[in-house]
Parts: structure tokens; sequence; C-alpha cells
């Protein structure tokens, strides 16, 4: 057997890690240190002049001792190893300029490191060709952070940017390549958005020169299982560089084997491709030494290998050829893990993960962080006071929302410039950070500003064929290399779809060019078949409803596993001012949409109405509207309207009338309508009149979630309005909290 050529290296690993997990070597720093190679020494004569400490950059050895760094890799692959790395970790632009050398050693220390390699790798293989060694392009996360700030004076600067990222990566993936590694290996990755950056421009360098070789990747997590700068959990960081065809992916660094135990197990379940794992030799010791033995980290990883964990092992920050004999040794006659079977979902991400299921309720898109849709909003953006404005996004994410729509697009502001500060803010911000963002714009530069900003998988809200093929497909290549799902608005170059065969013609077309000519997933593909505003007063608007709800279920027909998406506060536009009609046609028509397919829906998380609480008058104005079940439909709803609002929506009553029921009633209707005004002094009453509070708990409390239950099972109901009830429960719980343990102790 000989090795492979760099084009069909992809297939041939694929095969060898079907059939054994492959060893990648260990750590290159720590034989250096073994070696005592110095500031001195490291920079050799050719550098001997230059003014800045290059004690810890090894990379530069590739230039001043090269037969040093083939030799560390001769011992590595005598240890057995099958992949080697080259000794280029720091050589990206932004890794050289840290010792501010020249950017031209870019390319020299790269393609020095792979000849390095090279010669080593090719020595093993005459040797020994029925076991083929493989070179893989070694490539660090650099000191600079993308996804968070290093100012604690302002949280929106960060210390580099994307595209700066983007082109410090390029520039080394471009001489890895020149080189002829066999496979690129961004690792140790601490920040999911530089690792983005890094994904960008490999796929950026195969699309140029029409080449590919495999990509391995490989995250730094701490102890808590989240990324270890930009805090991202195992499945948000797998969710957000899933856009790009990986040969592996896996962990190394910062924690010994025993450390990695649930972070490994959880990515090797959620993980479709093959896992890697090469943990330090420990943790440091307080001479920052690492001192696990071969033996005791060969027994942790032959425990991960048994489990079925892993495909590719090896070692780093302490580890030395000793450690890789005795992880080979342990290995050897392992069966590789199962790759796992991923059900195509559509799974989004922020610092966690969300995925959309076949139960899934519908998704709420929270609305309110929109300049175009909340005047508060607007108003604090104008002003640039940005950390009021993310409390709009936090009572968003508080109400229920799961995915936060942010939308700058004001001729008064620098829509790019907002869109970044508030991107960068908002990823401080724990309690908002962790829901996926929709970017919201109708300016490409707007959008693609933002998804230079965001860690983790958005949404692109969104594109059209309003300017052409050419244009649509160009920027839906782009959004797929930022690892992002998109919204398809129903509009072309005739216009925007109104009537349902339109819809979903545009929605079709859209549909094959996604998938056929760029390879969007179905699952990352959401139409908007356009919800426009209903009784208007204009004849030609009275079917839009009914056209946008039979275009949704035409849709989700015509193209399997696409999601339906929409505008919810434009159908009642018309009923500006007056939320109780609005609300109630957003509830009705909510309802009809979601029972034809639609998925999510960009609202305002805090105000929604129960369907079913819906005063059955207005529903039944409301809804000869939506559907259009009589011509004077708009003329009735408008009339009813003056008569309801501002009034209550108790179903049309006075707040004392639900009242005056049993305490029974009223705390199930507390609870479905999540009013916590009264639980307090409803739950004492109760307490007043049963046995235990165990009895209230099981009886009436129960009852009502049981209400509640029911109606979020059948769509009349959402989530934020669940929340709601769950808080009113969790209220009425604790307030009898003291007198549960009195009645225990007196049992």
């Amino acid at each position: 057997m000989t090795t492979a050529s760099q084009t069909d290296t992809g297939n041939f690993l694929s095969e060898l890690l079907s059939d054994r997990i492959l060893l990648l070597d260990g750590a290159m720093g720590t034989m250096a240190q073994a070696l005592q190679l110095n500031d001195r020494s490291i920079r050799g004569r050719r550098f001997a002049a230059h003014a800045v400490d290059v004690s810890n950059f090894v990379d530069l050895v590739s230039l001043t001792q090269p037969q040093t760094v083939t030799e560390i890799h001769r011992q590595y692959l005598e240890a057995g190893a099958d992949i080697i790395e080259t000794n280029t970790f720091g050589s990206s632009l932004l890794g050289i300029q840290e010792f501010q050398l020249p950017e031209t050693l870019v390319r020299e220390i790269n393609l020095s490191s792979v000849q390095c390699a090279r010669k080593a790798v090719d020595e093993f293989n005459q040797r020994t060709p029925q076991k083929p060694r493989f070179i893989a392009g070694a490539i660090g996360p650099t000191t600079r952070q993308t996804a968070i700030s290093t100012n604690v004076d302002d949280a929106a600067s960060r210390s580099t940017t994307f595209q700066e990222m983007m082109d410090s990566y390029y520039a080394q993936v471009a001489a890895l390549m020149e080189g002829g590694v066999d496979i690129l290996l961004p690792e140790t990755a601490i920040d999911t958005l530089n690792l983005k950056a890094c994904l960008f421009a490999i796929q950026k360098y195969f699309d140029e020169f029409n080449t590919q070789v495999p990509v391995m990747v490989s995250a730094t997590f701490n102890q808590a299982g989240v990324t270890f700068v930009s805090s991202q959990t195992v499945e948000a960081f797998w969710n957000s560089i899933s856009h790009f065809p990986v040969l592996s992916v896996g962990m190394n660094c910062a924690l010994g084997p025993d450390l990695m135990r649930a972070t490994l197990e959880e990515l090797s379940h959620i993980a479709p491709a093959y896992v890697s794992c090469h943990p330090n030799a420990g943790l440091p010791n307080e001479m920052g030494q690492y001192d696990l033995s071969p033996a005791e980290m060969a027994r942790t990883l032959s425990e991960f290998a048994n489990n079925g964990w892993i495909n590719i092992v090896g070692g780093c920050c302490g580890t030395t050829p000793e450690h890789i004999r005795a992880i080979s040794d342990a290995v050897q006659n392992t069966s590789p893990r199962e790759r796992a079977a991923v059900e195509p979902l559509t799974r989004l991400s922020g610092r966690e993960s969300l995925t959309l299921r076949a139960d899934s309720n519908f998704l709420m898109v929270g609305e309110r962080t929109n300049v175009t849709g909340s005047r508060k909003f607007a108003r604090l953006i104008r002003n640039g006071d940005f950390e009021e404005a993310l409390e709009v996004a936090r009572q968003q994410v508080e109400g229920g929302a799961t995915v936060i729509d942010i939308n700058m697009d004001d001729a008064l502001l620098d829509a790019e410039a907002s869109m970044t500060r508030f991107l960068n803010l908002m990823a401080g911000e724990t309690d908002i950070s962790h829901v996926p963002v929709m970017i919201d714009s109708s300016k490409w530069s707007v959008i693609e500003a933002g998804l230079r900003c965001v860690q983790g998988k958005a949404i692109v809200n969104s594109i059209s064929l309003k300017d052409g093929e050419q244009e649509f497909l160009r920027r839906a290549q782009l959004i797929r290399h930022y690892g992002a799902a998109v919204v398809v608005m129903a509009f072309d170059q005739q216009g925007q779809a109104t009537e349902t065969e339109d819809k979903v013609r545009i929605c079709k077309r859209a549909f094959e060019l996604l998938a056929h000519q760029v390879g969007f997933p179905a699952q990352d593909i959401i139409f908007d078949p356009n919800i426009l505003t209903v009784a208007t007063g204009i004849e030609e608007h009275n079917h839009y409803a009914v056209n946008f709800i039979e275009a949704t279920r035409q849709i989700k027909q015509e193209c399997p596993g696409t999601k339906v998406s929409g505008g919810v506060s434009n159908i009642s536009f018309s009923f500006r001012g007056n939320n109780t009609v609005r609300e109630a046609m957003h509830a009705a028509f909510l309802y009809r949409a979601i029972r034809a397919g639609m998925d999510m829906g960009i609202v305002n998380a805090g105000q929604l109405e129960v369907y079913e609480e819906i005063d059955p008058n207005l529903l039944r104005h409301v809804e000869d509207v939506l559907l259009n079940r009589r011509p004077d439909a708009t003329d009735r709803l408008l009339e009813l309207a003056e008569t309801v609002r501002g009034k209550s929506k108790e179903r049309g009553v006075p707040e004392q009338a639900w009242r005056s029921g049993s305490v029974e009633d009223r705390l199930i209707h507390a609870l479905i309508k999540g009013i916590d005004k009264y639980i307090e002094e409803d739950t004492e009453e109760a307490r007043q009149q049963y046995k235990t509070c165990l009895k209230i708990i099981e009886g009436p409390l129960m009852n009502g979630m049981s209400v509640v239950g029911d109606l979020f099972g059948e769509g009349k109901m959402f989530l934020p309005q669940v929340v709601k009830s769950a808080r009113v429960m969790k209220r009425a719980v604790s307030y009898m909290l003291p007198f549960m343990e009195q009645e225990k102790a007196g049992a």
C-alpha cells in the first residue's frame, strides 16, 4: 500500500479510519523544552539581531534548525504515529506579528515545516509502505479573539476583525497547501468565531484553486464542557461548524484525558464526522510541568476507545514519544468508533444549541430588536444607548423568544456599524447570547457584517430572487460558507408574490437552486411566503391570509425538509394601536398557519394571546377576516374593534368576573393566563380548604397545568405563555413550601 495523492487523501483516510484507530503525534513544544531550546538557540544566526524574544516561538526552529524538527518527527513516527503535525502552530500572519517578524516568513516557515515533516514521513513510508503516514498542517488559534472583548472598558471592541483573522489564516493555508500537506488541522480552537474564520479561509482557498484536502478540527473545552474562551456548549460548537465537511472533529489541550471524559462522550454521540482526542499529560503542576505518565494516559484513552468514543487519538502538552507508544499499544486492537447517525434537523446555536424536531412547538423569533418595528428600540439605537437596547433583547428572551431577530435598517443609522456593535455587545451578555440570532436586513453588506460577528449558527433574513439567479446564488454560497441557515423570501424579478401559486412557484425555484447548485441542506432553508396585511379595505388584500396558509401547506409538500416562517405582526397592521384586536388576530392566524405547516415566526414573544381564551365574538369576527368568510368581514371587525380598544383581554369581561369563581377555578385560570397577581392569596385560601398542600398541587394546580399542556400540544398556546404559566405554578408551590415542611414534621 502506498500513500495517496493530495487530492484523494480524504477517501483513503476514511478507509483507514473505518478499519482502525489512527494515532496522532505528541507535543512539539514539549520535545523542544527537553532539548533546552531557548531564545538564543531558536533564533540562530539568521535572527541573532532580532529585537524581540522568540523563546515561545518554536516554529522558527523549522528555519534555524530544520534537522531538529525532522528528528522530533522521526521519534513520533517510530513510536507509532500515523499522522504528524507540522511545526506551524503559531505561523499565521497574526502569529508572526506577535513576534514582530516580517510577514514574508509566513510562507517560508510553513513551507520549511512541511519539508521537515515530509522528509521524516517519506523515510517511514519507504520503510513500511503497508503503514502509510500523513502530514497534518497545524494551524493554531492565535492570541487574538473575535467572539469576545478583551477590553474591560468596551465590551463591543475586538482585538481583531473577522476579515483580519480570515486573511491571517488564508496566508498560512496557502503556504501549507503549497508545501504539500495531506491534511489541514485547525486545532486548540478556543474561540469558535476564530475557527469559523479559519474554515472560511480554507474554503476560499479550495474554491480559488479547485482543490481540497481533508480537514480535521480540534477545539479546547474547559472542565464545564464549554469552549475555553467563547463559552459554547459542545453541541452549540458543533452546530456552528457543521456546515464545513470536516474529516474529524475533536478536542485537545487544557485538560488531561480524565477531565475530557464527559465532553468527549457527548461529542462522539452528536458528530457524524470522525472524532479525535489528544489531551495534555494531565494538568500542569506548580512548575508548569505535566506529570501524567505514559501508562496512566494510555489507560484512560484505552477506556475511551473501548467505549467507542474515538477514531483518532494522540497527545498535546506534556506528551512525548513514550506517551504515543503507550497509547498505540493500548488501542491497536480496539475497533474504531462508528460515526453517529444524525437526523437531518434544523440545528442552530448561540452559546447553546437549538434543534427543531418534528415534535417541536412553534419557534418564536423575538421581533422587538428591530428598528423598523419597535419605536423604542429605534430611539435607543439612534441615541447610541446600546446598553439599554440590550434590555429589549433580554425582555424578548425572558418572554420566551428562542431566536432574536436583529434589524438596523434605518436611514439615520450606519446600519453596518450598528449591527456590529450590537451583536458584539450581545455576545458578552450570557443571558441573551445563549439563543441564536436572526440577522435581518435588506442590505447584503449589513447581513455580511452581522455574520462576521456571531460565533453560533445564525439565520440570515433574508435573500430572494429579486436581483436575479446569479446574485441569489452568490449570496447563498457565502451564507453557507459563513455557516448560517437562510430565510428565502417569495420575491423574484417580477415582484413580491401575493397569490398562492406565485408564492409556491418562487419557493420551488429557489429550493432547486439552493439544493442542487449550492448544496444547501433542506433543513437550513426557511421560506417566507410573505405574510401581508389584511382588512385594508382593498378587496385584493382579502385573500392574503388564506394565500399564505395554503402556500405554506404546498411548500412543505413540494420542498421536503424545509421550514416556513414569516413576520406575524404584518397580518394585523391595519389595527395598529389596538392591541386587543391585533393579539387576537395573531393567535388566530398562527393557529391556522401552524396547522398548515408553519414552523416559526417573528413575533413579540411577550404579547401573545391564548387562542382558546379569545372572546368568542371577537374570534368569530377575526376569523371572518383571516379566512375571508364574508364580504363585509373587514367592516364588521372595524366596528367591533372600536368597542374592544383598550379593554382587558379576560374574554372581554371585567377582572372581578373570574375572581368570583371557586378557588379551584381561579387557580386554573391564573395558570392558563399566567397571572401571578393573586396566586399567593388564592393558594392560601385553597390551603384552608384542603387537607394537605400536596392535595392542592395534585388537584387544581396540576389540573391547570394539564390544560396548559393540552393547549400547547394543540398549537393554541405558545412557549412564552407556557413559561408564564410555569412561573405562576412555581410561585404557588414556593408559597406552600414552609407549610409542607411543617406537615412533614408533624406526620
